[in-house]
């Protein structure tokens, strides 16, 4: 059987929310949604911007210099 997970507490002042306690599992899930919405967001701006590539000869040489 599965055990409900517990529901986020939400501590109020002034009868106006200022912060939650959630579990940690939640709370790492939501990190890792955020992370991979940056990276989707990074990855759209980038595509927008022309692409160029160069030879890895020439990358190549560079690096040794």
């Amino acid at each position: 059987m599965k055990t409900k997970s517990p529901q986020p507490e939400i501590i109020t002042r002034n009868g106006k929310p200022v912060s939650v306690i959630l579990p940690i599992a939640i709370y790492q899930e939501m990190l890792e949604r955020l992370e991979d919405a940056d990276d989707i967001a990074w990855l759209k701006e980038a595509r927008k911007k022309p692409q160029s590539f160069r030879k890895l000869s020439e990358v190549l040489a560079e690096l040794e210099v």
